[in-house]
Order: structure tokens, then C-alpha cells, then sequence
């Protein structure tokens, strides 16, 4: 049997820009993707502690240590930047290996969303 549990997530991070002329995605500071361990293009879903929003998109990366969280084309006009959000990927595992998995979790300063 296979579950899905959660792999990377960093917790409480403020959106810095809305960009709705753009093709679509999450651009996240690529240090704080390594951290997280997640990679370009991968799924990932976002929660807006601000207005309840959740939604799914993929990851590009940004300028590293630049504190950069873009939400780009329709996810855009789901957050407004000074929302706190959270982003989460997911990874389909063996139930016995879910059992001893443990994700890659990243809190970093909220006010300037780099590594603490």
C-alpha cells in the first residue's frame, strides 16, 4: 500500500508579489527551496492564512536570499502580497517507509523570508 504524506514545507513565508501577467507558478528564493528540499517544476499546494485560499501550482526558482515569493498568472489573484502563506509538496511513499519518512520542514523569518 502506498500514502501520500507531506515531503517539503515551509511554514509561514510572505507573499512579496502578485504578478498576473505571467504564465503561471510560485517563484520561492532558491534558498529557501534547497532548504525545503524541493526542486524546480515540482507540484506544490500554497495555504493563505489571510483569506483561507488553497491552491496547487509548481515551483520556479527565484534569486537566491532574496526573500522572493511570487505568486504568478491566475494564483495571483489569490493572495495580495503581505499575505502569509504556506507552501507544501506531497510525495506518494511505501506505508512502512511513510512510517519513518520525515519531511523537510523550513521556518523562516516571516518578515524577511529568509533562513533564521
Amino acid at each position: 500500500m502506498y500514502v501520500e504524506v507531506v515531503k517539503s514545507k515551509i511554514h509561514r513565508v510572505t507573499v512579496t508579489e502578485a504578478n498576473l501577467n505571467y504564465i503561471g507558478s510560485i517563484t520561492i528564493d532558491s534558498a529557501l527551496m534547497e532548504a525545503a528540499n524541493l526542486i524546480p517544476g515540482e507540484k506544490v499546494a500554497i495555504v493563505d492564512n489571510n483569506n483561507g485560499e488553497r491552491f496547487e501550482t509548481y515551483v520556479i526558482p527565484g534569486e537566491p536570499h532574496s526573500g522572493m515569493i511570487c505568486l504568478n498568472g491566475a494564483a495571483a489573484r489569490k493572495v495580495q502580497p503581505g499575505d502569509i502563506v504556506i507552501i507544501m509538496s506531497y510525495a506518494w511513499m511505501d506505508f512502512e517507509e511513510a512510517k519513518h519518512f520525515k519531511p523537510a520542514v523550513v521556518f523562516p523569518d516571516t518578515a524577511t523570508n529568509r533562513l533564521i
